[in-house]
């Protein structure tokens, strides 16, 4: 399975942001990588740019390769909706990512790690494509052999409260949880400029 295996402080600091999570290095060094630091004198980037920036930045984000983020954009141009905030609403349904908002994995790579590794059940059925994106009402649960295991376990204790995601519904003594319906976009939490993505597709 691809993806992206490189140096993740140096992906957070091109973008400003620690977009993998808490990082003690990044935090350490907020500006951009390079030979010169922080002293370098840096041009303004234009339009393109900019929108080129903020795709990478959800590609990254997400854990999404360039196809699968052309496929999912092209499916969000062809629903109802702000293709933007539908585009939004597609990745956040991904199974790998709502595990890692259940708080079963303490990252989206290892959330991704759980799916493909088969210790994942949706509606009961056992999963491991990371990319099956979640209808409303579904149900994501721990495979039973799989509830042993310390990464699950350490992720849920201390996960952060779920609540604060309002689509998604977290039951800790059947360990498994329920994707209610889509988020609506002031509910996504990743700070990601969607209108600057439908713009470079659009050109």
């Amino acid at each position: 399975m691809a993806r992206y295996t490189g140096p993740k402080t140096k992906k957070a600091r091109a973008f400003g942001e620690p977009i993998f999570g808490f990082d003690k290095s990044f935090d350490k060094k907020k500006y951009p990588p390079g030979q010169h630091g922080n002293s370098r004198r840096r041009k303004q980037k234009s339009d393109y740019a900019n929108q080129l920036k903020e795709k990478q930045k959800a590609k990254y984000t997400y854990g999404v390769l360039e196809r699968q983020f052309r496929n999912l954009f092209d499916k969000a141009s062809g629903k109802k909706g702000v293709t933007g905030t539908v585009l939004l609403q597609l990745l956040e349904a991904r199974l790998d990512n709502t595990v890692y908002r259940l708080g079963l994995a303490p990252s989206r790579p290892a959330a991704r790690q759980l799916v493909s590794h088969k210790h994942i059940m949706v509606n009961g059925v056992l999963t491991n494509i990371p990319s099956a994106q979640l209808r409303a009402g579904d149900i994501i649960s721990v495979r039973g052999k799989s509830r042993h295991l310390q990464v699950i376990n350490e992720s849920v204790k201390g996960k952060s409260d779920v609540r604060k995601y309002p689509w998604i519904e977290w039951n800790p003594d059947k360990m498994e949880g329920v994707f209610l319906d889509y988020p609506e976009r002031e509910s996504i939490p990743e700070p990601i400029n969607e209108q600057l993505i439908v713009e470079l597709y659009s050109k």
